[in-house]
């Protein structure tokens, strides 16, 4: 090989080994994101849970009879 191709191979190797370490940076930086994510969807989780709880438990006393009601007063 002449010095010009293992110069231009060596380049080459430099570019690859470059765009891998970004990559890399990349992947972890995506990975973390996404485990902050999960952790949100689980905390969203566990709130709808406990306001379907809370909504299911609710006394219907509580709630308004439509039938009872005046109708607003632009009918």
């Amino acid at each position: 090989m002449t010095d010009k191709n293992t110069a231009e191979l060596e380049q080459r190797i430099n570019d690859l080994e470059c765009q891998l370490a970004f990559q890399e940076q990349t992947i972890e930086e995506l990975n973390d994101a996404l485990s902050q994510q999960q952790l949100v969807i689980s905390k969203m989780q566990d709130q709808m849970k406990y306001v379907v709880g809370k909504m299911k438990s609710m006394d219907k006393s509580n709630l308004a009879d439509p039938s009872e009601e005046t109708p607003p007063p632009h009918y």
